[in-house]
């Protein structure tokens, strides 16, 4: 999520890959709960959520319908937040911010 445009350095470690993403956007918070459920099922170590703007909450949400309904034994390790400048509807230049969350097992 981090581009040139962003003031902050964005470090993922080495056992996160794609797999072990989930994209927040605009379906429903439990389509977001299952499929972090889903990347710990497949023995994935780590999990990160991102989101940006206003999907933000939603994946705030998720995590924790997460953590607290369905599966205790997980743990946010860390939280980064930033914003990018990105190019809006109009052509003109906007910030958005972002969030990933790191979650893992206890």
């Amino acid at each position: 999520m981090a581009s040139e445009a962003s003031d902050v350095d964005t470090v993922i470690p080495p056992d996160i890959t794609d797999d072990t993403v989930v994209f927040v956007g605009k379906k429903g918070v439990m389509d977001y709960v299952m499929a972090i459920m889903a990347q710990f099922n497949k023995d994935a170590g780590d999990v990160v959520v991102k989101a940006r703007g206003h999907a933000i909450s939603r994946a705030v949400d998720a995590v924790e319908v997460t953590r607290n309904r369905y599966m205790k034994d997980i743990v946010v390790t860390n939280i980064e937040i930033g914003t990018d400048e990105m190019e809006g509807k109009r052509g003109d230049m906007v910030n958005v911010s972002w969030i990933e969350l790191f979650l893992s097992r206890k």
